[in-house]
């Protein structure tokens, strides 16, 4: 027989091959386009999306008109996390934050493979967990240290999850995650730009100094890859 062919989402990945072998016909490839949402707020999880390139950033309102970034998802995990929690209505947006692709799966599907064995729910258990430890540490993050700070741990934690130097974002989109005006955005990519960290230019950055800007992403950047 031909062996079969992993995916690169890690979750799926971690499944035993027979496990995975089970549940692969059930996925259906779906394209992560930048800025376009996945599911919105209010809107019922119908499917659950295992990324395998790209990142979905996982959003929530702070006014009518401002959301932040809680947490993001790139190949390590899975977006529409709640349906494995049993809720079937989305408190939150999700958004594609970095182009790439994604395998989908009905809920229904989904929920029927947790409940046939404990494989699949033994892996989102501790998936779930590092969400958790994720969404704390950003709050942390944004309560107590700077927007250079924050701009640097999201900038490295988006060049590990799209794995290249060089992403697309711009100004309205950074804003978006940061929970920050757009000239606060500006004002601490030019800081960072002016220090070389970062060359920022039409919608694109470039990381060039790794190093430095983990030092000024403090310790919520190691804690959160860590987890």
């Amino acid at each position: 027989m031909p062996e079969t062919t992993r995916s690169s989402n890690k979750l799926l990945a971690a499944l035993p091959i027979i496990a995975y072998d089970r549940v692969r016909p059930q996925f259906e490839p779906y394209e992560l386009k930048y800025s376009e949402n996945v599911y919105d707020q209010g809107e019922e999880m119908k499917h659950v999306y295992f990324v395998e390139s790209g990142i979905i950033s996982i959003l929530v309102a702070t006014s009518p008109t401002t959301t932040m970034e809680i947490a993001m998802v790139g190949n390590e995990g899975m977006a529409a996390l709640g349906v494995f929690l049993g809720i079937k209505l989305s408190n939150n947006r999700a958004v594609v934050q970095g182009s790439g692709n994604a395998q989908r799966m009905t809920a229904k599907n989904f929920n029927a493979e947790c409940a046939f064995s404990d494989e699949l729910p033994r892996i989102m258990r501790l998936f779930t967990y590092s969400m958790l430890m994720q969404i704390s540490r950003s709050a942390v993050c944004t309560r107590f240290h700077s927007i250079e700070s924050r701009l640097a741990r999201w900038l490295l934690m988006t060049q590990d999850r799209m794995r290249s130097e060089d992403f697309q974002v711009t100004q309205e989109f950074l804003s978006y995650m940061l929970g920050v005006r757009r000239e606060a955005v500006n004002k601490a990519a030019g800081i960072l730009q002016k220090q070389k960290l970062i060359s920022y230019v039409r919608g694109h950055v470039t990381v060039i100094d790794r190093k430095t800007l983990e030092g000024l992403a403090c310790t919520c950047y190691g804690f959160i890859a860590a987890n």
